[in-house]
């Protein structure tokens, strides 16, 4: 549930309006997939096509609506909206590259991982109450300490080209990540090395070939590649939720997993795959799998058939639809993203029709002010 009290008199059945949207190229199927809402996206740019400014790039299949956005160009042009997704450019970034007339601009901030200092004690970087965070996963939601900041959560949406389907012709696995030996245990190197010595499985991603995979596939080629292997493997102990998980349930391949993370609300043993903590158990559902690919196609096609439910396009797009309406609208003063204290505390005296004497008042005033440090 989100963190919004709308006033009286505002409506929200409107169609969503289009709006210019500032951001960073910083996940670039999540920008992908963002860029299915109807609005403009600039994504920042530099010349050296740096971490984060890489602006619009790749080989995904980029509609008009996402503009190459050079960061010299930046001051002179406006926006409706500026959507962070990482610490850097929320702490730094910003005041460097912004004008101040930007920086109050309606402003959110997608957070795309949990914390990673402390699992439950790690105040959030956003302490702005006119920001919003969307968390991408209800884990994200819960382990991170938000403070007084109006969150909610935007689950996945993904795409999978119409050509591709699942097939499982392969009696392997496949895993899907980034720069494993660079991110080592947290995203499951130690753990992917341990299940490869006992069961077939193909590495693709980023400087896949460093551990001996296969490298990166540019989309769509990587979703056709998946597709072939028997099932997907999620290695990772503690992230929110991989898009790639999301992107292989929707081709319709079954699952094996950690049972960690928000992977215990999405995986359900037996059903669209299967989970544990304990690596002999997902050893031997790896073989299972690999000997019969009817019950591998049974559990892909639960997969599937969850996904279309859980993270369809049409329900991301919604989301975020009202999320850009409710920063702009709260910007406008037709809503409120974080109801203060202070204004409940007022409410809630009104309330009661209550006149309180003057020494009531005076402890209330006490009661409501700043303490010292």
């Amino acid at each position: 549930m989100s963190d919004v009290s709308r006033l009286p008199g505002t409506h929200d059945g409107d169609a969503p309006r289009r709006y210019r949207i500032l951001t960073w190229h910083v996940h670039g199927n999540y920008l992908y997939y963002l860029s299915q809402a109807p609005h403009d996206f600039y994504v920042l740019s530099t010349r050296d096509r740096g971490p984060g400014y890489s602006g619009r790039c790749g080989h995904l299949p980029w509609g008009d609506n996402v503009i190459d956005c050079p960061v010299e160009d930046l001051a002179a042009m406006e926006f409706d909206c500026i959507l962070f997704q990482s610490r850097e450019h929320w702490l730094h970034d910003q005041y460097l590259i912004l004008t101040p007339e930007q920086r109050t601009l309606p402003r959110i901030y997608v957070e795309h991982d949990p914390p990673q200092e402390h699992p439950t004690d790690t105040r959030h970087p956003v302490g702005d109450e006119d920001v919003l965070v969307v968390h991408v996963t209800p884990f994200n939601q819960l382990m991170w300490d938000n403070g007084n900041v109006a969150t909610r959560v935007i689950e996945h949406g993904v795409l999978v080209p119409p050509h591709v389907s699942y097939t499982g012709t392969l009696a392997r696995g496949v895993v899907v990540v980034n720069h494993l030996l660079q991110r080592g245990r947290r995203l499951g190197l130690d753990i992917f090395e341990t299940m490869r010595r006992h069961v077939p499985l193909d590495l693709l991603g980023m400087a896949a070939t460093d551990v001996g995979g296969i490298g990166e596939i540019p989309y769509p080629l990587l979703m056709e590649a998946e597709a072939e292997h028997r099932f997907f493997f999620n290695p990772i102990r503690y992230t929110s939720l991989g898009l790639a998980v999301c992107e292989a349930m929707m081709i319709g391949m079954p699952i094996v997993g950690l049972a960690t993370t928000e992977m215990v609300t999405v995986i359900r043993n037996g059903h669209n795959g299967y989970l544990d903590t304990r690596l002999d158990r997902l050893i031997d559902a790896m073989h299972m799998l690999i000997a019969d690919p009817i019950e591998a196609h049974r559990l892909g096609e639960n997969a599937q058939r969850d996904a279309q439910e859980r993270f369809n396009i049409p329900r991301f797009v919604q989301d975020w639809n009202r999320a850009f309406e409710d920063v702009v609208r709260a910007s406008e003063g037709e809503l409120v993203l974080t109801p203060r204290r202070d204004a409940a505390r007022r409410n809630a005296r009104t309330a009661a029709c209550v006149r309180p004497t003057q020494a009531q008042a005076a402890g209330e005033l006490r009661e409501l002010a700043p303490s010292a440090g």
